[in-house]
């Protein structure tokens, strides 16, 4: 069977994670990479650099799916800016889901999220668009995630929490049951929030105190 062509947008590290899922996956062709200009005939794990931002719109006359596979930490601005530029210009964005990971069948995810290897996104879980629910995390029952957020590795998200938009969970932090996070937030690595946070900044420690 022919697979659709996908074009990722963005070459560092992340990329390779993506390019992993998707191999995996199996539903799609890897077109190509778009980075930046100094960057255009290199690969990345076998795929080639086919333009910059530049070429966006004459790629898209051949490939109408994309997938923003910049990283996210500090901020997802950059994620977002890309991500709505496609949009504007008519690009898709399918939802990658490893099939190392398990995701319910009641569970929503919105366009252009990956779902890496290991995670667990369970019953009637919400995720929203352009979001990266990365390596072994948890997405618990009920549990409502913004858009353009990253779960990182290994973190978890117990049942009916809230998690905002442009937040930033980090490595193996986890929020107890029904707890809400705010929009442009961030949460280091490791914290453990046990009570809900609307103020945006930076928090983190056991528990979670704002740092920034």
């Amino acid at each position: 069977m022919k697979k659709n062509k996908i074009i990722l947008v963005g070459g560092g590290g992340h990329c390779k994670s993506c390019i992993d899922v998707i191999e995996m996956q199996g539903k799609y062709e890897i077109a190509g990479i778009v980075d930046v200009k100094d960057k255009v005939g290199q690969k990345v794990m076998g795929y080639p650099v086919i333009g910059s931002d530049d070429e966006l719109s004459s790629l898209l006359k051949d490939c109408k799916d994309f997938l923003i596979t910049i990283g996210q930490i500090k901020s997802p601005e950059l994620r977002i800016k890309k991500f709505n530029e496609l949009k504007k210009m008519g690009a898709s964005f399918p939802v990658i889901i490893s099939p190392l990971s398990h995701v319910s069948k009641t569970a929503k995810i919105d366009e252009g999220t990956i779902v890496m290897h290991g995670t667990i996104v369970n019953a009637e879980a919400k995720i929203g668009k352009n979001c990266i629910i990365n390596t072994t995390s948890m997405i618990e029952h009920e549990a409502v995630v913004g858009d353009n957020t990253h779960i990182a590795t290994g973190s978890l998200v117990n049942g009916q929490c809230e998690v905002g938009d442009r937040v930033f969970l980090g490595s193996g932090a986890v929020l107890a049951n029904n707890v809400k996070i705010g929009s442009d937030i961030i949460i280091g690595a490791g914290s453990v929030v046990v009570t809900s946070i609307s103020e945006g900044g930076t928090y983190a420690g056991n528990p979670a105190k704002r740092i920034k």
